[in-house]
């Protein structure tokens, strides 16, 4: 191998992904599923690299009656310069198997990188856009609400249940990703003679996967944003940061709630699936409020306590701030299982 060419797997596979990145010119970039009573079947919105596709009339009807601007694919340059740029890698990546030059390939690399990384912020971007500037003169207002998609995964929005994923076009940009980092930490790890350092690419690049793929499964708690985030079962917004409560479900997803009576209620409705929630968690009523899991929390129940939606239940993360309240606040002292059960 010449001193500044790449290996032929390298090339190979470069040659490969340039030609598998035509294909994304015709399908669907990313799709945002959205689910409620009233469209049990579901809406979907398919974003093309040059269109938008699904039930795009539908969606901006609804999104009429809450303010939100009318989704035009005109409306959107991306649409108009996205197919040159994925062309323009396309080619790059063939004629980088065709010159066969290291440094070209990692020019190439850093580019493509750079380039989802800007796409991708471009895109919460417009979603943020979409989501805060409502018309002031909309049908339906509630105060403090936005409706803001999530970038990836899930989000409640009213009685909206939305998911963010890419569709194929999108997995073809992420694995050709993937794959250009792995093909370019082997590069330049190439570039050295020693023999025992061939084999530290491999190993660093199977980490680094393996740990986003593992932080991605431990779904933990979010932080509650006092006057932004809306209570799952009153949908009133959240002001007090003594009561907030959170469920985690065992795919992710995180649902919020004002005080104890809205996360029970919740949880008692008909149809709740008991065996989806992870972790329960409640805000520790003394000093900090972070977030603390019911199976290490200590509750006391007074009337005294006047939590937003009449629950009058507050968490403490020690028997010590417990009792320290208790004598303030005259009441019972309980346990999440006599809470709930």
């Amino acid at each position: 191998m010449k001193k500044y060419s790449i290996k032929k797997q390298t090339r190979i596979l470069a040659a490969f992904l340039g030609l598998a990145l035509i294909i994304v010119l015709f399908v669907p970039l990313w799709k945002i599923d959205l689910i409620a009573p009233q469209y049990p079947e579901g809406l979907e919105l398919l974003i093309y690299p040059n269109r938008l596709g699904g039930n795009v009339d539908i969606i901006n009807g609804l999104n009429h009656y809450i303010g939100m601007k009318t989704l035009h694919s005109g409306d959107f340059i991306e649409f108009t310069i996205l197919p040159y740029i994925i062309v323009f890698f396309s080619l790059l990546l063939l004629i980088t198997a065709l010159v066969n030059n290291r440094r070209l390939f990692f020019i190439v690399v850093t580019l493509f990188i750079c380039f989802g990384i800007i796409a991708m912020v471009d895109f919460w971007r417009w979603e943020y856009d979409y989501g805060h500037n409502l018309d002031p003169n909309a049908a339906i207002i509630v105060p403090g609400m936005a409706y803001q998609p999530p970038l990836i995964g899930y989000k409640q929005l009213l009685n909206f249940e939305a998911f963010s994923q890419p569709h194929i076009g999108g997995w073809i940009f992420a694995i050709t990703g993937f794959v250009l980092l792995f093909l370019a930490i082997m590069e330049f790890f190439a570039i050295r003679k020693q023999k025992r350092l061939l084999v530290n690419p491999a190993i660093a690049t199977t980490a680094i996967v393996l740990s986003l793929f593992i932080s991605s499964c431990n779904a933990g708690p979010e932080p509650i944003v006092l006057g932004k985030d809306h209570c799952e079962f009153c949908k009133m917004t959240i002001s007090d940061d003594r009561f907030g409560a959170e469920i985690v479900t065992t795919k992710g997803k995180v649902f919020k709630f004002d005080d104890s009576h809205c996360i029970i209620a919740y949880m008692e409705k008909e149809g709740f699936n008991k065996a989806s929630v992870k972790d329960i968690y409640f805000k520790d009523f003394s000093s900090g409020h972070s977030l603390i899991n019911t199976k290490d929390a200590f509750f006391l129940k007074s009337d005294q306590l006047q939590s937003p939606m009449g629950g009058n239940v507050a968490a403490f993360s020690n028997k010590d701030s417990l009792t320290k309240v208790s004598a303030e606040f005259a009441g019972t002292t309980v346990s999440w299982s006599e809470l709930y059960h």
